[in-house]
């Protein structure tokens, strides 16, 4: 089911939490994500096969490589993040986006505008990162 939404729709805390209104501003907002995601993945595709040319000079082939790798574990950062947004899109069709994995409160709507891919109410993300910091300085 598609909803119509003004161009210029914010969701806020004042109205029901997802209503169609704001599970369909966040579907649009997340398929936007992912398609500015891959619109720059083709790019760079693009620019490492036209880069794919052999540099006589070793420094220069040293550099190229540096490039390369450095795109590419960024590409793969990319692929995991697509793969968020395909599972916050998933949760937004069977209605458990917006609620914290842990808690199963409203994560708010301020977080979920500034990271849609979100799983965790802001406090439940700080207790689970401060057990992981607290793994980390043992």
């Amino acid at each position: 089911m598609t909803v119509d939404i003004e161009a210029d729709y914010r969701p806020t805390e004042g109205e029901p939490f997802m209503n169609d209104r704001q599970r369909e501003y966040f579907r649009r907002k997340l398929l936007s994500w992912k398609e500015d995601i891959l619109r720059e993945s083709r790019e760079t595709l693009a620019n490492l096969q036209e880069e794919n040319q052999n540099h006589p000079d070793f420094a220069d082939r040293a550099s190229s490589e540096t490039d390369r790798s450095i795109e590419l574990r960024a590409r793969d950062r990319q692929r995991k993040l697509i793969a968020k947004i395909d599972a916050a899109l998933e949760r937004i069709e069977d209605g458990s986006y917006g609620y914290c994995e842990e808690t199963g409160e409203p994560i708010s709507v301020k977080r979920l505008d500034a990271r849609p891919i979100a799983t965790l109410s802001l406090e439940a993300q700080e207790a689970h990162e401060r057990r992981e910091k607290v793994y980390r300085d043992d």
